[in-house]
């Protein structure tokens, strides 16, 4: 199995540079293939800041990818769960961190606008230290 950089992820997913898309393509659809939960929250920053696409397309753009059948996604579980959090509004970075948390049972934050998006979407223990 062969794990793939956010820039080959990108390229795939863009097609903004033939040669490279080319060479993407063939990795993404020839064997298995491993992503980092890593590369995919930075394949989002920079699809959004870099190439300005909206959310919306974005969440398309990594839920196909998560379930092609070839690709195995580091912590699928968490990332299913960012995705959703994500689809309702909270910033992914934010949503993947708090999905991440594993047996903790509380998420400490100074972000007071996370914690806001945490209580809209119903998350349990994201408050404030103190």
């Amino acid at each position: 199995m062969r794990a793939v950089d956010t820039n080959v992820v990108v390229r795939f997913l863009t097609g903004d540079d033939a040669a490279q898309f080319k060479h993407a393509r063939r990795v993404m659809e020839g064997g298995a293939v491993f992503i980092p939960k890593t590369v995919l929250l930075e394949t989002e920053w920079v699809l959004r800041r870099a190439y300005s696409i909206a959310p919306e397309q974005i969440l398309d753009a990594l839920e196909s990818l998560a379930r092609a059948t070839e690709v195995v996604i580091e912590d699928e579980a968490a990332i299913e769960q960012a995705l959703q959090w994500y689809r309702g509004g909270m910033d992914l970075a934010d949503a993947l961190h708090i999905a991440s948390r594993g047996v903790a049972t509380q998420f400490l934050t100074f972000d007071r606008r996370l914690t806001s998006a945490a209580r809209r979407a119903g998350i349990k223990g994201v408050t404030q230290p103190g």
